[in-house]
């Protein structure tokens, strides 16, 4: 999605707003991040005294789920690459097993995930490389049922770090999803991809936008609220690859 340049960010009531103007916005979407940061998608013209006002009126809602947030970062697990650690494809937990003899650095190999010894340095930016070609390869395929199930255009779709977002999109067919995505059991995949999808209609989580949603998904709230507990567990290595 492309953005005009960050305005200063807005301090309210002790929490710290990054402001993010985008071309084309009409409206003010705040979102929480998994890092616990607070940012504002808002219209370039938008007021900074209208949209302190409208984060005062969330603050009850901003200082729960901030707190969640950070919650969730303490009891994130950690995991070393060494013989038996698991690591999560498409939901399911497969053992790491470190091999000499493979002629790429990561492979899932008969119900294992193997990485290549002379890799075990860079792990984090092997396995990363992994996730984010099996999803290329695999996620073209999994949303062209929901783009004609959600009436939405050709997408171009990437795999690729997004923080601690699990995708985004832009009105433009831009589609981005996080590679950590690949790590998340099917069904939960298909609420971040019908998601996304849904923002090409409906920029806003308004009633419209959940009723699209639930064309797709009649129980995305439960989805909803389960990808909310695979979120905390999901693997992220503690770097720039996120």
């Amino acid at each position: 999605m492309h953005r005009t340049p960050a305005a200063e960010p807005l301090h309210v009531a002790g929490l710290v707003v990054e402001i993010h103007p985008v071309p084309g916005r009409k409206s003010v979407r705040v979102t929480v991040e998994r890092d616990a940061r607070i940012v504002a998608a808002v219209p370039p013209e938008a007021d900074r005294g209208a949209l302190e006002s409208l984060i005062r009126t969330r603050l009850p809602w901003l200082y729960a789920k901030v707190r969640d947030r950070e919650v969730e970062a303490k009891q994130r697990p950690s995991r070393g690459f060494v013989d038996g650690e698991g690591f999560y494809y498409l939901g399911r937990s497969y053992r790491l097993k470190v091999t000499d003899e493979m002629p790429h650095p990561v492979a899932l190999v008969a119900g294992r995930l193997r990485l290549r010894r002379d890799c075990v340095e860079s792990a984090d930016e092997s396995l990363v490389a992994w996730y984010v070609d099996r999803g290329q390869q695999w996620l073209p395929r999994r949303i062209a049922p929901w783009l004609q199930c959600l009436d939405a255009p050709a997408v171009d779709l990437t795999v690729r770090p997004l923080g601690y977002r699990w995708g985004s999109c832009s009105t433009r067919g831009a589609l981005n999803i996080h590679w950590a995505v690949m790590q998340l059991p099917v069904p939960l995949v298909d609420y971040v991809l019908v998601h996304e999808l849904a923002h090409l209609h409906e920029p806003n989580h308004s009633p419209d936008f959940w009723r699209l949603v639930s064309r797709g998904l009649p129980d995305y709230e439960s989805r909803r609220d389960t990808l909310e507990a695979w979120g905390a567990g999901v693997w992220l290595p503690e770097n720039r690859l996120q």
